[in-house]
């Protein structure tokens, strides 16, 4: 590139963007624009004085003065350019919608070798992903734990035990549950934060070979280097560092020089964006020329970076050479005018992804926070299951109605003596109403849901990592899915071949092989003998020969034009890599039938033919699938016969319209697209040396302009290549599914659970997904939403999607957020009444803000399931996470609540396991209430009767023993509980949907459980004074045992189906509690306990309580049975 003028600054801008447009005609055209607006902007930016001072620092007017060279013409344009380059960055970063000025401040200027001074400026390459440190670990579990009322409210009653007026019975049982359930929850958060520490320690410590000087100026001109070993998280923005094969980048990095001599190399993104496919990325070409790494080192020259954004398909900055590394005696200094090269994307590789061949020499630009992979990480939070919530809200209820009821017995006592001591006394005695056993049942129960879900064989290798969530699983009602590697495998097989008259199924592809060996034969001998070329349309009346020359004819254009490098591995084995795993897959087809690609790099590619024969072509021009076009091309000319060919394959909607007229096109690729089969169509046309001429010359002068240059480039490769191309023959390549993807779809479907896929593919490729999962039901539409631009175009769709709720939407990432920031509610009202809703082309955060949306508008549960990097962010913001151990690593699998091997295992995680956890933690709950509510009101009755006094009833061991020994077995074996077996709960999945309504615990059961506990406690307790006036002595030991019996009548009742543990805990706890009436006589008098009188006035006590109960019972399951009854 030749010098750019300084002066004037118009002129300076038209010659840099003409300039750079001519050192690489092949520059994509889809980034010209945006590169030639960052070019403009940064070849100013390193000529403005204040900016320089920003970038080196104020004590370094010298090197300033070097680099500027004449700055006497920058003060006029300042203005300018500060407003040009806020209007860049505020296009360019419309993802972060911050102020320009914000993100001018985060942008940066880097020299090579920066000062110290600079690059302390910007954060340290520091990965931390822990929760807590020292300091901060009790304040914040505390603070987690005791937000909830029904912790708080225990922590109060459990301090009140100290102060001696309040004091009711013994401190132990107070305390030791509340210390208990702190305990286990802060050595479970302090085990997962220590896991969280090493995986960041390891991360941070991991090490790097940094390129640097072996020391000394001199050395630095004598271009002598050395790498040097640190530790990733010492690694700071300017540093040169060497990368090696496998290794994973530690920072975002400007790719400055690579093994190949191309200047290419290949990175596996599966951690940022999902995909498992390999990316191309491109080295910035004036250091890839240099001889060797250490000429990096006496370069001076600097980069420009934009402000770092979430957007990992984007990057503005721009590669500044200010003086060439060996400058000519005669050469002015002042005239080194500083040499700018745009970059892009295409030239940085991120932080997170993985060198996947050769090495590269890369300049750090963003470090820690600053990284993309960082900024599309989300910050774990503590999940609360809805349950808990709701217990919260039920406790809150339960204090009111203690209270309440502490106030009316101090009122009716018409508030005598120290009656605000009294007050406190009946809080304490009625505070088993809300029960402290309650949470730790609670989180018992949880432990056996995880329990059961990870030793069930039929989902091995299931992992429950949040242990607080299981009944979750059972109240889903939005399921959100990533596409690759979780709906499918990521790998594709060329399943058919059709060419109009002829088609090739897999079955028959030995066929196609067949006839290719035959043309290659014949045209091999006709190379021999003339050095021509048989066609297929030279070969149009030979019968049979004609069918083998069409054969050919389509698998040689198939086996050119693609973007696809053959990578030969360290054990000689070979490779295929390209962006598309579309394109991979049918080179593996062609090696398959016989041609097979050997050798690929820019300007070249060789074939070999089944017998051994080597075609080798030249790529005159490559224009590459964008998902604008939709298609691909090639130019090639045979080194041969020096024929040059156009070569095209693109999808059907865009291909129908440049192919020759045709009958069958459509219908076949119907045909194929009903199959599931991802279809692109093959075209060609052969151009003469004048024809191609004259395209070159068009399309050269299209690409130089200043203007429009998109278009023109695209208007001239429409005008002279992309008419009336020869339609060779279309391929059907199937994506495969992870097993069972389909019936898993639709048991969830039928279960109530609307799903969502959210994948960073593109439209056409998530479409035909949906559609092969059956996401899309059968002749359902598909409305397509894609490249929204204004509030009109959004407001016209979400309008149509008003009026058709029956459809799936299909939507892309950009044409989505424009949705979220101009109608965020209407868009989350309509789309969440959809059946299906698919978002292509979207970011970690799109996924994450697209979960928390849900959550924040519905209300409802949301679980999120995915099996990359790319999908910890979505898999955190959703109320259920759940992670897939697969081929991208296990980074979801570990930030997930609940990690599995497969997406079919979620049919029996959510109907089963997750059914099963609600409805049996759900029954729990409100029968440990039920439990705690009874003896309170048995409480509030016998003061009632004797005078208001807030004395306790069951004192010392009676109430440690209610709560644990004489009826935790039994209540706890609800757990247990079953209403239906597995089977049926997976044949009919609208069980599920009934749960999702949450009528397993509401305001409802809640109030139907406390009417029954104000019964059953009042009952007992009056009939009790009632039948034993004159043995009021021994009324402890009546109410008490007619208590327990009643409570494993009552936990009898709630069994659905019995489970062997329920009977052994009722036999056996019946057993205890008689056998510890010997133990304790100061409560039980064992002369009357024996006597008959006792035990039939007890079974009266009992029948009076239980029986009217189990009568109502028995009629309501006649006249309005459960509908998982009707099952049975």
């Amino acid at each position: 590139m030749s010098d750019i003028r300084l002066h004037p600054l118009r002129t300076s801008r038209l010659r840099n963007g003409r300039q750079n447009n001519a050192s690489d005609p092949r520059d994509d055209s889809t980034m010209s624009q945006t590169l030639r607006a960052s070019a403009a902007v940064s070849s100013r930016k390193v000529l403005r004085k204040g900016r320089r001072r920003d970038a080196y620092g104020e004590d370094e007017p010298e090197e300033e003065a070097t680099l500027l060279g004449n700055a006497d013409h920058e003060g006029s344009v300042d203005g300018e350019e500060e407003d040009i380059r806020a209007e860049t960055v505020s296009q360019r970063s419309s993802v972060s919608r911050r102020s320009a000025r914000t993100l001018q401040d985060k942008s940066r200027t880097v020299p090579f070798r920066p000062p110290d001074k600079l690059q302390s400026r910007f954060p340290p390459n520091i990965v931390r992903n822990q929760k807590y440190n020292v300091f901060s670990f009790l304040p914040i579990v505390f603070y987690e734990q005791f937000k909830f009322f029904f912790n708080l409210y225990f922590l109060l009653v459990a301090l009140s035990q100290f102060i001696p007026p309040l004091k009711t019975g013994f401190i132990a049982t107070y305390i030791a549950p509340l210390a208990f359930v702190l305990v286990v929850t802060m050595g479970k958060e302090a085990y997962d934060d220590y896991k969280r520490n090493l995986r960041d320690r390891e991360a941070n410590s991991a090490r790097y070979l940094l390129l640097e000087p072996s020391g000394g100026e001199q050395d630095v001109e004598e271009g002598i280097s050395h790498t040097r070993a640190v530790p990733s998280s010492s690694i700071r923005v300017g540093d040169l560092i060497v990368l090696e094969k496998n290794q994973r980048v530690p920072a975002d990095v400007v790719l400055l020089r690579t093994s190949d001599t191309s200047g290419t190399c290949f990175i596996r993104t599966d951690q940022l964006d999902g995909e498992t496919d390999w990316k191309l990325r491109v080295a910035v070409p004036s250091t890839q020329k240099l001889a060797s790494d250490m000429e990096l080192l006496r370069l001076d020259a600097e980069i420009y970076a934009d402000a770092p954004i979430k957007d990992i398909h984007t990057f503005i900055g721009t590669f500044t050479i200010n003086a060439p590394p060996a400058p000519s005696v005669n050469e002015v200094p002042l005239e080194h005018v500083p040499k700018v090269e745009p970059l892009s994307a295409e030239n940085v590789l991120w932080s997170n992804t993985v060198l996947a061949a050769g090495t590269a020499v890369g300049f750090v630009v963003y470090t820690g926070p600053e990284t993309r992979a960082v900024m599309n990480t989300s910050h774990p939070k503590t999940k609360v299951g809805l349950l808990d919530e709701e217990i919260n809200r039920l406790a809150k209820i339960l204090f009111a109605v203690t209270f309440a009821l502490s106030l009316a017995l101090v009122a009716l006592n018409g508030f005598r003596g120290l009656w605000y001591i009294y007050v406190f006394r009946f809080l304490i005695l009625f505070s088993s109403i809300i029960p402290i056993s309650l949470r730790v049942n609670l989180d018992m129960g949880k432990t056996v849901y995880a329990h059961l879900i990870m030793k069930d064989n039929e989902i091995p290798g299931t992992i429950v990592r949040t242990s607080t969530l299981p009944e979750e699983l059972g109240r889903i009602e939005y399921l959100l899915s990533d596409k690759t590697g979780t709906l499918t495998q990521n790998e594709m097989e060329m399943k058919k071949l059709h060419m109009g008259t002829m088609s090739f199924g897999f079955d028959a592809m030995d066929e196609v092989a067949h006839q290719l060996a035959m043309s290659f034969g014949s045209s091999e001998q006709g190379h021999a003998r003339a050095g021509s070329t048989v066609t297929g349309a030279q070969l149009a009346t030979r019968g049979r020969r004609d069918m083998s020359a069409r054969v050919r004819d389509v698998v040689l254009s198939l086996a050119l034009c693609h973007n696809v490098t053959p990578v030969r591995n360290d054990d000689g084995s070979v490779t295929y890599q390209a962006s598309s795993p579309d394109e991979v897959a049918i080179v593996k087809w062609t090696e398959s039938v016989g041609l097979t690609l050997t050798y690929r790099d820019r300007t070249q590619i060789e074939l070999q033919t089944p017998s051994g024969f080597k075609l080798s072509y030249e790529i005159l021009e490559l224009f590459p699938f964008t998902s604008e076009s939709k298609r691909m091309g090639i130019v090639v000319r045979d080194t041969n016969t020096r024929e040059i060919t156009f070569l095209q394959k693109g999808a059907d909607v865009v291909m129908a319209k440049i192919v020759q007229r045709n009958d069958w096109l459509d219908e076949e690729t119907a045909n194929m697209a009903r199959e599931g089969l991802r279809t692109l169509v093959a075209g060609r046309r052969k151009l003469s040396e004048p024809a191609y001429a004259n395209f070159k010359q068009r399309h050269h002068a299209a690409s130089v302009r200043l203007e429009g240059r998109s278009d023109a480039m695209a208007a001239v490769v429409a005008d002279a290549l992309e008419r009336e191309l020869e339609l060779l023959g279309l391929t059907g390549v199937e994506d495969k599914l992870q097993d069972d993807v389909k019936p898993t779809l639709e048991l969830l479907r039928n279960a109530g659970i609307k799903i969502w896929m959210l994948t960073g593919d593109k439209i056409e490729t998530a479409t035909v997904i949906a559609i092969s999962t059956k996401l899309v039901a059968r002749n359902q539409y598909i409305h397509q939403v894609a490249k929204l631009k204004t509030s009109d175009e959004v407001r016209n769709e979400l309008d149509f999607l008003q009026n058709k709720l029956d459809c799936c939407l299909v939507i892309d990432g950009d044409s989505l957020q424009l949705c979220l920031n101009l109608f965020k509610n209407e868009f989350i009202e309509i789309t969440t009444k959809l059946s299906a809703v698919v978002a292509c082309r979207c970011s970690p955060t799109q996924k994450a803000d697209v979960a928390r949306l849900i959550r924040s508008y519905t209300k409802k549960r949301v679980c999120c399931i995915g099996d990359g990097g790319n999908d910890v962010s979505m898999i955190q913001a959703a109320d259920v996470g759940v992670g897939i151990v697969g081929k991208e690593g296990k980074q979801a699998s570990l930030a997930a609540d609940f990690s599995v091997t497969q997406f079919s295992h979620l049919t029996k995680l959510l109907l089963w396991h997750g059914r099963n956890s609600y409805r049996r933690s759900a029954k729990l709950a409100q029968f440990v209430i039920h439990r705690g509510l009874i003896i309170s009101v048995m409480q509030a009755v016998f003061s009632s009767i004797f005078y208001f006094a807030p004395i306790a009833l069951y004192q010392g061991w009676l109430m440690v023993g209610y709560a644990t020994l004489y009826t935790m077995a039994p209540v706890f074996s609800l757990v247990l509980d079953l209403d239906v077996n597995e089977d049926l709960a997976l044949l009919y999945p609208e069980l599920y949907k009934e749960l999702t309504k949450g009528r397993a615990l509401s305001y409802k059961t809640f109030f139907v459980w406390l009417m029954i506990s104000v019964y059953q406690g009042a009952a007992i307790m009056i009939i009790s004074l009632v039948l034993f006036e004159t043995e009021f002595l021994n009324i402890v030991a009546i109410s008490f045992t007619a208590l327990i019996l009643n409570e494993l009548i009552m936990v009898a009742l709630e069994v659905t189906i019995w489970h062997y543990y329920m009977i052994i805990s009722e036999i056996v706890t019946l057993l205890m509690y008689a056998a510890s009436m010997v133990f304790l006589p100061e409560y039980f008098d064992l002369s009357f306990v024996i006597s008959v009188r006792f035990i039939w006035k007890v079974s009266v006590i009992v029948a009076i309580s239980a029986l009217p109960l189990w009568i109502i019972k028995v009629i309501k399951s006649r006249v309005a049975p459960a509908a998982s009854s009707k099952l049975l």
